[in-house]
């Protein structure tokens, strides 16, 4: 009798442990849906169009037009275009509530925002002639966001607003985009009237955390256990991910995880929309690009990809090895935001970025925030984002 009283109780202790760890978390209505759904549930209106790179490449972008105030729509708006980092897309702008959500803040402050995507993500796997499923549609490193994701982005929207410069906002890979485009291309960056940089990347020497493990893989190694297409994209483990970072207790598991990536500021991250960060991330991308950013984290430069060989690089460069990227070649005026604790944009990298910075007009460090703060911390309007609004509603007066 004993026996089975003492057992029945150990299965009680141990279900109702079972029952706190495991017993889900309401759900956010937005866990599951695509960009176009979470905007018009938070009632705003919304624009789809298809970008044609110059090598096929089909790229979705978004476009906000107005607020929910709709009294002055017809008038032409600044236009602001947000860039977002690597293995996110353009979701990352909308993954909080309106009030937090910088694609949104900057609708209601009276400005015609849009939202693009890089190729390889889950919104932009189209190509006018190149299979999705086949290694040639992979073949691409960060080179090719720059050299065409970005300027067949930036000329349509401005084409189609019919403005002659916009603003830009970037995270992340986003703001190393900006350093490698608007350096190289004077032309696109006279189209750029302010550019705003949230956790700026440009060489990634001094990365912390896991993500330095990938410079001892090789490129042999790294396609031998990730292949030669995609990566960070859905699959089984992401779905697994979402199950375990919905419940109520591993929801706190979840959010040291992230800390072990970003960087630690386990306080800013709001654990009751987890559904909605790991139902739009990671949006994947390329084996190529990983192998781009292993290799800035072995050489510690910014620079092309190399191709493995002097003869490679000598057909893709016409030169033995890869060429940099000067980022004081770029003279857009640039204001940034950066982390005392993020561990993808260190603050060592970023002090050697902003030396090299030719027309840094504002910089905040702060101190406690990681690399994902500046896109879904849950103070990040107060430290960033209402200041880029300010940056703009100041420059529109003088």
């Amino acid at each position: 009798m004993w026996c089975l009283l003492r057992t029945i109780c150990l299965v009680h202790i141990f279900g109702s442990i079972s029952c706190s760890i495991f017993e889900p978390l309401p759900r956010n209505p937005e866990a599951n849906m695509n960009i176009n759904e979470i905007i018009s549930y938070w009632g705003y209106e919304y624009e789809e169009y298809e970008v044609v790179t110059e090598d096929g490449y089909i790229l979705p972008i978004y476009r906000i037009p107005h607020g929910k105030n709709k009294s002055s729509h017809l008038v032409p708006k600044p236009v602001v275009y947000l860039q977002h980092g690597w293995t996110l897309s353009a979701s990352i702008w909308l993954a909080n509530p309106p009030n937090s959500s910088l694609g949104f803040i900057m609708a209601d402050a009276g400005f015609d925002v849009w939202m693009g995507n890089s190729r390889g993500n889950t919104y932009a796997r189209k190509h006018m002639y190149l299979d999705p499923h086949s290694k040639k549609f992979w073949a691409f490193s960060y080179d090719y966001h720059i050299k065409y994701d970005l300027p067949a982005t930036i000329d349509f929207i401005v084409n189609k607003t019919g403005q002659k410069q916009i603003y830009y906002v970037g995270h992340s890979q986003g703001t190393l985009l900006a350093f490698g485009a608007f350096s190289t291309n004077p032309q696109l960056a006279q189209k750029i009237k302010l550019s705003f940089l949230l956790a700026p990347v440009a060489t990634v020497k001094y990365v912390s955390g896991v993500i330095p493990a990938i410079r001892f893989l090789g490129t042999t190694l790294t396609k031998i256990l990730f292949g030669e297409k995609d990566i960070f994209s859905s699959s089984d483990a992401k779905y697994f991910v979402e199950f375990l970072c919905q419940r109520k207790t591993a929801g706190t598991a979840c959010n040291n995880v992230l800390t072990l990536l970003f960087g630690y500021d386990p306080k800013n991250l709001n654990e009751s929309r987890l559904d909605v960060y790991t139902g739009q991330a990671p949006a994947g991308t390329s084996v190529q690009t990983l192998l781009h950013y292993a290799q800035g984290v072995r050489t510690g430069l910014f620079q092309a990809y190399d191709w493995g060989s002097a003869f490679l690089n000598m057909l893709h460069y016409n030169q033995r090895t890869p060429p940099p990227y000067k980022v004081k070649d770029m003279k857009v005026p640039t204001a940034m935001w950066s982390g005392g604790k993020d561990f993808l944009a260190d603050p060592i990298d970023v002090r050697h970025l902003e030396a090299n910075i030719s027309n840094l007009i504002y910089h905040k460090k702060i101190a406690d925030y990681n690399h994902l703060d500046f896109v879904i911390g849950l103070n990040a309007r107060n430290e960033v984002f209402d200041e880029i609004v300010a940056f703009i509603n100041e420059d529109l007066s003088s």
